[in-house]
């Protein structure tokens, strides 16, 4: 059995077989579950809701892809990557996704994907913070993520796709190499998912915060999963925080509805309650500025005038131009009593990209053998200390496909083998600790949001600590619970041990950017009992923790 979870007197339960288990049905799930179905594996694909109900469908920026028109190309793409990566990108690894971004989108579109067109008939292409170029296409205004669900999941009837079913645990060989997945079904039968190859494509982790872009079922599984199996994980104190997130009280919790960065592509501003610019000569690109920067700039305003919003000012765009271009903002702000064309919206920052995630490849291999990874839930190197403005769903496609390909070569060379899991990793349903959700979520928010401290770090660890508790994992809650145990403990050890500030992770108590000690990954793994702890990189170089695409991988140390 990986750490972490011990066995109850539970049976095993039911046994199913396959080449490749797929955990997620966003856009990298479907995109490798499809691609690994082509290449004639035997495909199975968990998810713990409906189909399509992950991250994907709320998207609504688009794709970030180099095109000709402007001048644009993959170098000037790969450069506002790596700047806004703040020093920790791999730039192989950004050359190698972005260089894939035009044939993934074509292979999309081929698929059925449906993007829109520009005056000229081409596509029709936006701008969003941290880019120097027009290169964001998107579909339906700002309903990108939901186009794309809808054409992956239009070539996916064939699928079995097992719908509400929870990822427990994934099961390993006697000398840890991966042998399936447990998994819990919505009436607390277990089962067993017996493959060679498992592909985590499980989104981010939200659901550590009170207040969040992303939907309920973001709550880190992929990465517990992963840490559970043997795997490392890192760059996860480097959670990207949306600076403009609908408004709607500070009584507002959960899923926040996204007040889309296109909207400041199309000429929106922010202002205070006075109407001061925030953003003018605080970056050259001002409103457009990367992500951290501008949430960071928002939460300073917030705190010198004692307001926990500000308001974003579109009102330059009359009421059919908006609805046509942000239809689902444009909703959301009507559901709220707003209407952007005569109003600022107010908005907030709230958790939205981990920019870290399990260590992986650019083809979705980890140092586990039989266990890959893909979209949100990895870190490839793409993104280092913050994300640009939609790379996130261009990198779930390219990778996505790279990742079922990697299986089905692995399979072919003979690399990975079906083999029976250890008798002591073969739990129906296990116990594991799991801390107070809301109390987690809170302390998360207080002490692990924008602007952190030790002392608030610690202060969160402790009470979280205190919270734990042993349960069995007879429910989706009670696992859910155990995986943000484990990722919170792994957030903050990681935002702990980097006492510097850098993209997307600003610690009041170390503002400057410290390149001698920190330009480098910090990574994540489980010690004998469990716990979260950090693992020093051998050298201060990027990345951190390479892995070869070939095997054998060897884990870093």
């Amino acid at each position: 059995m990986s750490a972490g979870l011990r066995p109850s007197t539970a049976q095993s339960g039911w046994v199913a077989t396959a080449d490749l288990v797929v955990v997620g049905t966003g856009v990298a799930g479907l995109t490798a579950a499809l691609e690994a179905r082509g290449h004639g594996l035997r495909v199975l694909v968990v998810t713990k809701t409906g189909a399509g109900e992950g991250n994907t469908r709320w998207a609504q920026g688009g794709i970030a892809v180099a095109g000709r028109a402007g001048g644009d190309s993959v170098a000037g793409h790969a450069a506002d990557t790596v700047t806004a990566g703040a020093g920790l990108c791999d730039e192989a690894a950004v050359r190698s996704i972005l260089a894939a971004g035009p044939a993934a989108v074509a292979a999309l579109r081929r698929r059925g994907a449906i993007f829109d067109r520009g005056r000229g008939g081409g596509l029709a292409r936006t701008r969003e913070g941290g880019h120097s170029a027009l290169r964001v296409i998107h579909a339906g205004g700002d309903a990108t993520g939901a186009e794309i669900q809808r054409a992956l999941l239009a070539g996916a009837p064939a699928l079995p796709i097992l719908a509400w079913h929870t990822a427990v645990d994934v099961l390993l060989t006697a000398d840890g190499e991966v042998a399936g997945l447990a998994v819990l079904g919505p009436d607390g039968t277990a089962g067993q998912l017996r493959a060679p190859a498992v592909l985590l494509a499980t989104g981010g982790l939200g659901q550590l915060y009170s207040a969040t872009t992303n939907p309920d079922v973001a709550t880190g599984d992929g990465v517990a999963l992963a840490l559970r199996a043997g795997a490392a994980a890192v760059d996860l104190e480097f959670m990207q925080f949306h600076p403009t997130v609908l408004y709607t009280g500070a009584a507002a919790r959960g899923r926040r509805p996204l007040v889309t960065e296109a909207v400041r592509g199309e000429g929106a501003v922010l202002i205070d309650a006075h109407g001061a610019r925030l953003m003018a000569g605080v970056h050259p690109l001002a409103d457009l500025a990367p992500r951290d920067v501008v949430a960071a700039t928002i939460t300073r305003r917030m705190s010198a005038t004692g307001t926990d919003h500000v308001y974003l000012d579109a009102t330059h765009l009359d009421a059919p131009t908006f609805a046509r271009r942000f239809p689902t903002v444009h909703a959301a702000c009507r559901g709220a009593g707003i209407e952007p064309s005569r109003e600022p919206i107010p908005v907030a920052p709230a958790a939205h990209y981990a920019c870290g995630g399990v260590a992986s490849t650019v083809h979705g291999r980890t140092a586990v053998r039989g266990l890959y990874a893909a979209g949100e839930v990895a870190r490839t190197g793409l993104h280092g200390a913050n994300r640009l403005a939609s790379n996130s769903l261009l990198e779930s496609l390219v990778v996505g496909t790279r990742a079922a390909r990697a299986v089905a070569t692995d399979l072919a060379n003979g690399v990975l083998h079906p083999r029976a899991p250890a008798p002591s990793g073969t739990p129906a349903k296990a116990m594991a600790r799991c801390a107070d959700r809301d109390l987690l979520q809170r302390a998360m928010s207080r002490h692990a949001g924008i602007g952190r401290d030790g002392t608030g770090l610690a202060v969160a660890a402790a009470t979280i600590e205190r919270s734990i508790v042993d349960r069995p994992l007879w429910t989706r809650e009670a696992a859910e619970d155990a995986v943000l145990t484990v990722v919170a403990g792994a957030v903050l050890a990681a935002a702990q041990a980097r006492t510097e500030t850098r993209g997307c992770h600003v610690r009041a108590d170390h503002p400057d950017t410290d390149d001698r000690t920190w330009r480098r990954g910090i990574a994540i793994r489980l010690d004998e009992r469990s716990r979260p702890v950090v693992v020093e990189p051998a050298r201060p170089a990027v990345p951190a923790f390479p892995l070869a695409d070939a095997y054998p991988v060897e884990a870093a140390s």
